[in-house]
């Protein structure tokens, strides 16, 4: 299980406002199969997404959703989709296996690019780990994972 804080920020469009949503969170199970609990610092719960092969579930209080796919589920709540199956190994600080990857090179960041966004693992002993878009509009991810 992964847990922490995380912040996702997704910039204007010429269609869209801006968009950030700060919140606790809860990882577990895997790509393939798992659950994401989303909630307030003081422990109100605003979502939970669960995840099986053939189902995708958002619970709200508005009630339940269903979606084809994570990728789905994102772009539907954030207006961009997130690479949650990378995300996986990305906030335990490695590159995901699922698609090719390359360290960044200096003067940047210590981390690496994957999948068009460029992971910046520069604070990773303490626990950031943070995830840029490189496309437009741009989308960054960052995480302060609780101490296992």
């Amino acid at each position: 299980m992964l847990a922490g804080r995380m912040t996702v920020r997704v910039d204007a469009t010429p269609t869209s406002a801006a968009r950030t949503v700060t919140a606790v969170f809860d990882l577990q199970g895997g790509p393939l199969q798992g659950r994401l609990d989303l909630s307030t610092p003081l422990g109100t719960v605003l979502a939970q997404a669960r995840w099986a092969p053939g189902r995708v579930v958002l619970v709200t209080s508005q009630g339940e959703r269903s979606f084809t796919n994570l990728d789905e589920l994102t772009r539907e709540v954030l207006g961009e989709s997130l690479p949650v199956a990378a995300l996986f190994d990305w906030l335990r600080g490695r590159a995901w296996e699922g698609a090719p990857s390359s360290p960044t090179a200096a003067p940047a960041e210590r981390g690496f690019r994957q999948l068009g966004w460029v992971v910046s693992l520069a604070r990773f002993d303490e626990g950031w780990v943070s995830a840029q878009r490189e496309q437009a509009p741009a989308v960054l991810v960052r995480a302060k994972l609780d101490p296992s």
